[in-house]
């Protein structure tokens, strides 16, 4: 009998509570919201915003306004220095790095050890969960698990706390026995210099039996290629026959399906799509015939959301999870068991369905263009380089774009900057077809786009080969969960990679 059919049935007891997120969402999210409320009540925060008397979501909601990091970064200093009960009860010792703010470099974000239980690894059972679900012949416990992540970030430690992307504390608080199914070996996992990491993960995976991939597309197609280069095979079949899943998340898959398919020619290949972010992990794609994912209910997370065309107003309208429509685009805000409270992340999501909520991720609050009223999130232009991609024959490895504002002529567009994996015939066609594709897409792009009246045909300038690599090495951010900011309302990230491109 396999490990996996011995397992299983212990996997796929969850699926029964899964099933309550149909039916009971708004149950499932206020009993979440009392929960979190009431094991802070006692902490500063909780004290200062009187969860005590918190009885009700209007309670919950008049406590506070909406948060970014800028509110927070005073109590999470403190935190950092050892103080205790400040956000969320006694001593929080983890503390993930992410993206700076406008004001600083990074971003702290507290893991507790209940967001670790009841969040992120709550959230990596849940896949697995869904999945055999959904792959009754599956086999993923009988090999190994590839798992691509980041590493610790020693210069950011202080006396009191430890500092390293998330995915490095979910390695070093781990369950040992998970360690038993999974590679590379930690001291390799954690290593910073990424070049060396993808050459030692590469040569300690070709000795063994994986069935399951974990980890961001971009990183993960970078260590599959140096494991045919070492093998000199022409597929990764042929390096794991037995290779089954790839529970992918952090930058959107569109670019990089047709590159996974090539490199992993095999019908039994399956692809599953997961929202873990650094504050908490938040979605998953609980059926494969659906790009949408499932939002996480009865996790320590309560979930809020703020209409994005509201997302300047110094007061804006904030909406429980029951209080949203589906076609609408949201920011979304989050109370968590590590202690952000009504946080804004930074995410803009868009709703499928509300019975279950499932929804796509559509971009980032700061990554849009709008210069010239065009709104263009980095979903429209997700979509429309697939567009492009499928009439073309064309593969985008990396792009990133912003708008050439207008000179005296009052000429105006946006440029793209493009790094092919495969590029297409006829740089015009796939120009013209990119952007026709977003007028179709985008409403708003299309009226600015008439007659070439506000807005000239975008521009693609095409990238060398390694340039968005190089450019992240050169900000200190290649590999583990760092990604290309795809779409911005200035042209400061443009420059610099162009910059680069000779």
């Amino acid at each position: 009998m396999s490990i996996t059919s011995l397992v299983r049935p212990a996997f796929l007891l969850r699926r029964i509570a899964l099933k309550k997120y149909a039916k009971g969402a708004e149950e499932l999210q206020t009993r979440t919201m009392h929960r979190l409320v009431e094991k802070a009540k006692l902490t500063e925060w909780g004290k200062k915003h009187n969860f005590a008397q918190v009885r009700t979501y209007e309670n919950f909601a008049a406590t506070s306004g909406v948060n970014t990091y800028e509110e927070l970064k005073a109590y999470i200093e403190r935190m950092r220095q050892g103080e205790r009960d400040v956000l969320w009860p006694g001593f929080v010792r983890w503390y993930a790095k992410s993206s700076g703010t406008t004001n600083d470099k990074s971003k702290f974000i507290p893991v507790s050890a209940d967001g670790l239980k009841d969040t992120h690894y709550a959230g990596g059972r849940d896949a697995v969960v869904w999945y055999l679900g959904n792959n009754p012949d599956s086999h993923i416990f009988d090999g190994k698990a590839l798992i691509l992540g980041g590493s610790h970030a020693p210069n950011y430690n202080l006396k009191s706390s430890l500092v390293g992307d998330l995915s490095a504390i979910l390695i070093e608080n781990i369950n040992p026995l998970v360690n038993l199914i999974r590679i590379p070996r930690k001291k390799i996992a954690l290593l910073s210099d990424f070049e060396e990491k993808r050459e030692r993960i590469a040569r300690e995976a070709i000795r063994h039996n994986v069935t399951n991939l974990s980890g961001v597309p971009s990183w993960m197609l970078s260590v599959m290629n140096r494991v045919l280069e070492i093998t000199g095979k022409d597929n990764l079949t042929e390096v794991w026959p037995n290779l089954e899943v790839f529970f992918h998340g952090g930058v959107a898959f569109t670019p990089y399906r047709e590159q996974y398919k090539r490199l992993i020619p095999s019908e039994a290949m399956h692809y599953m799509e997961t929202y873990n972010a650094s504050e908490g992990f938040f979605g998953i794609q609980d059926d494969p015939s659906d790009a949408s994912m499932s939002l996480m209910l009865d996790y320590g997370v309560f979930y809020e959301f703020v209409p994005m065309d509201e997302i300047d107003n110094p007061n804006p309208t904030v909406l429980p999870l029951w209080g949203v429509e589906t076609g609408h685009n949201y920011a979304m805000l989050i109370s968590t068991s590590s202690g952000l409270w009504r946080y804004m992340i930074g995410d803009t999501v868009r709703f499928t369905s509300t019975n279950p909520y499932k929804f796509v991720i559509t971009g980032r609050t700061k990554f849009f263009i709008n210069a010239f009223g065009e709104e263009l999130i980095v979903d429209n232009a997700e979509r429309g380089l697939a567009v492009a991609c499928v009439k073309t024959g064309a593969e985008v490895l990396e792009y990133t774009a912003a708008p050439v504002f207008m000179d005296e002529k009052g000429q105006c567009r946006h440029q793209w900057l493009i790094e092919f994996n495969r590029r297409p015939d006829n740089i015009n066609d796939f120009t013209r077809i990119l952007d026709n594709a977003l007028q179709s897409i985008n409403s708003d792009y299309e009226a600015k786009r008439h007659k070439d009246i506000t807005l000239q045909c975008l521009e693609i300038i095409e990238a060398r080969k390694g340039l968005f690599n190089d450019w992240l090495a050169s900000k200190g951010k290649l590999g583990g969960q760092h990604k290309v900011p795809r779409l911005s309302n200035s042209r400061g990230y443009i420059e610099e990679m162009m910059s680069l491109n000779s």
